[in-house]
């Protein structure tokens, strides 16, 4: 499978803080898991066309989508490349604060607003489809002992699936794990993997990842014609 990673890119190099925990970005550690059994290239948004050449887009079958302080910054022509991919049948994964990505929101149709809190929360996110692909090899729930809150009401459109919900110390619950269906593409936003903590090297994390790309990737739906159709049968005269 051929998987491209798109970070951002900016917190890991203005942040000592950040760079402390991700030396090399998020998207190298998260490459680097997936690169066990996938091919796979990273793309960064002060790259020419944010890495996401016609080129590379074409020969995606999954893109994973990390973005947060620079979301304006992500030009409007790449989003429509992007999202013309999702509804040809590239899978996208969308992770934590990229549910503010212009891409997200243009595929959602809503603000995709939340509420959100630093305060080093406890976070345990409970599996609620057991059955379903992406939480093969996971137990009753994923504990994080310290992630930045998010809480509902989270402003998406009900999803085909809810995979996680998680609870916060705080008290907030919130729709950590969902599915949508645009197109041929297949998405799923998965929400933990704060800048400031090491979330994306907690084995579970990862293997979520991984249960997702093989999920969201699409090369079984049929290419069907759309316009004027002459038809199957004969019509007879009336």
């Amino acid at each position: 499978m051929n998987i491209t990673v798109w970070n951002e890119y900016r917190h890991e190099v203005e942040s000592e803080e950040i760079k402390a925990v991700y030396p090399n970005g998020i998207h190298n550690v998260i490459a680097e898991f997936l690169s066990e059994e996938h091919d796979v290239k990273t793309a960064t948004l002060d790259e020419a066309e944010h890495g996401l050449t016609d080129e590379v887009l074409a020969e995606t079958d999954v893109l994973l989508w990390w973005g947060h302080k620079a979301h304006d910054e992500v030009k409007d022509e790449i989003v429509e490349k992007v999202k013309a991919r999702v509804l040809d049948g590239m899978g996208l994964i969308v992770l934590h604060s990229g549910h503010f990505s212009k891409i997200f929101k243009s595929l959602m149709g809503t603000t995709c607003d939340l509420k959100w809190r630093e305060a080093d929360d406890r976070e345990r996110l409970w599996v609620v489809d057991p059955t379903h692909p992406i939480t093969d090899g996971l137990g009753q729930y994923i504990e994080l002992e310290k992630e930045e809150m998010y809480g509902e009401h989270f402003d998406i459109p009900a999803p085909d699936e809810t995979i996680f919900i998680s609870w916060f110390e705080g008290g907030e619950v919130f729709r950590s794990g969902a599915t949508f269906k645009r197109g041929n593409g297949k998405i799923f936003y998965f929400r933990p993997g704060h800048e400031s903590y090491p979330t994306y090297y907690n084995e579970e994390i990862q293997q979520v990842i991984k249960n997702a790309v093989k999920w969201a990737k699409n090369d079984r739906t049929p290419k069907h014609q759309y316009g004027n159709a002459q038809p199957l049968e004969e019509i007879s005269e009336k």
